[in-house]
């Protein structure tokens, strides 16, 4: 029998042929159906926008944001100055025409200090200087010698002398006559600290005296600092105490065993300016006759003025100096020698009754803030006492002081 149920596999070659093609051709046309559904995928996604696709499909809108700007503000009225207002010229300004304070006080006269830290707050106060005197910077040629402890002072071949050359001119006040009784302010201590020396420079009225220990980093930038500001400039000279070396005044102290003319000439080499030296302890040393004529005499060929601070009974300088026809004064109140406030007023109202009993007196203080703050407004006040404020220099001419430990 010869039907496909009784046919021997394999035997028809023809069907298997147009099977075979049949596969094929499903294959292909399977493969470009799948192509054709991957390009058409591709396209659809590289069409649509990226926000649409994250959103899922669904709508939405692209709105552009504008950063707000006000309406231009209406044109104002021009209103021209008077003719006198526009002839004057504009305001100058600028980073040039901006002064600091000190350099507005050197050029107006006019001295602004603030109340409380000079950092700021606190109102501000102004004082008019009214003295106009401005001190020439130093050292000046004709009373500096050059050594090898830095210049010294020294009477000039004309004979002018640091203690002419440097020191402050004394200035009435306006409202009081030119006889009327002095005070004047001696405060020590500065080049040591910052602050402190700061604030004697800056707070205390140009009138007032001060005086540099020799020991401080910046005591040549302090001392011209201090006599750009109009004030009166002393050294200080450590002087041997009773108890040395156990309270030793520091490096170059003047010793009753000898040395003190080279210890002397390194302390004047620190800076210069100064009108006159001002003892410093030296209770031992400023009783030693011998060498304080030693010392004593150096400053007399020098040219300069002696202040004895007033801090021992023993002390001879004013009747060494006497001898040796060397200018000196002796302080009359040591204003903080009991070093509260109490005996700060009590010790200024024993200085105010001395001057105007005798015409003239001296006071000394050291440098803390507190006692500048006090001495400041004492200074302003006494003018309104019929006193004046005058460098120390300016009572040489008075007859020699005693000195009164302040608050006895």
């Amino acid at each position: 029998m010869d039907d496909e149920l009784h046919r021997p596999l394999g035997q028809n070659r023809n069907d298997a042929k147009l099977g075979a093609a049949s596969r094929r051709f499903l294959t292909t046309a399977g493969l470009g159906l799948g192509v054709v559904s991957l390009g058409a995928v591709a396209l659809f996604f590289a069409t649509r926008d990226p926000l649409e696709l994250s959103l899922g499909g669904r709508p939405y809108a692209v709105a552009r944001i504008e950063p707000y700007a006000p309406p231009p503000a209406p044109p104002q009225e021009v209103v021209r100055p008077p003719a006198a207002a526009e002839a004057e010229p504009p305001a100058p300004s600028g980073r040039d025409q901006i002064l600091s304070v000190s350099e507005a006080e050197q050029q107006s006269g006019v001295k602004v200090t603030r109340n409380g830290s000079s950092g700021g707050g606190g109102p501000i106060i102004i004082e008019v200087e009214s003295s106009g005197v401005r001190l020439p910077p130093s050292p000046d040629k004709r009373v500096a010698e050059k050594s090898r402890f830095g210049v010294l002072p020294r009477i000039g071949p004309d004979g002018a002398k640091p203690m002419d050359v440097y020191s402050r001119p004394y200035v009435a006040p306006a409202r009081l006559k030119a006889t009327a009784p002095r005070i004047a302010l001696v405060v020590g201590g500065l080049g040591l600290n910052a602050q402190s020396t700061e604030a004697a420079i800056d707070q205390l009225p140009e009138s007032v005296t001060l005086a540099l220990a020799p020991y401080g980093a910046t005591v040549a930038e302090a001392a011209a600092q201090a006599r750009a500001r109009g004030h009166e400039t002393l050294l200080q000279a450590p002087m041997e105490p009773f108890d040395y070396p156990q309270n030793n005044p520091g490096p170059h102290t003047l010793l009753t065993s000898g040395g003190e003319i080279e210890d002397l000439r390194w302390l004047m080499g620190r800076f210069t300016g100064y009108a006159g030296v001002a003892s410093f302890l030296g209770g031992r040393f400023t009783a030693d006759e011998k060498a304080l004529s030693s010392a004593l005499g150096e400053l007399a060929q020098r040219g300069l003025f002696v202040l004895d601070d007033g801090g021992s009974p023993q002390s001879l300088i004013t009747d060494v100096a006497a001898r040796l026809s060397l200018p000196a004064v002796r302080v009359d109140v040591v204003l903080d020698g009991r070093g509260t406030p109490q005996a700060l007023d009590a010790a200024l109202a024993q200085l105010e009754a001395q001057a105007l009993k005798n015409g003239s007196a001296i006071g000394f203080a050291n440098a803390q803030l507190t006692t500048i703050a006090r001495l400041a407004r004492f200074a302003r006040e006494a003018e309104r006492h019929g006193i004046a404020i005058a460098p120390v220099s300016a009572t040489l001419e008075a007859p020699g002081h005693t000195a009164a430990i302040g608050g006895k």
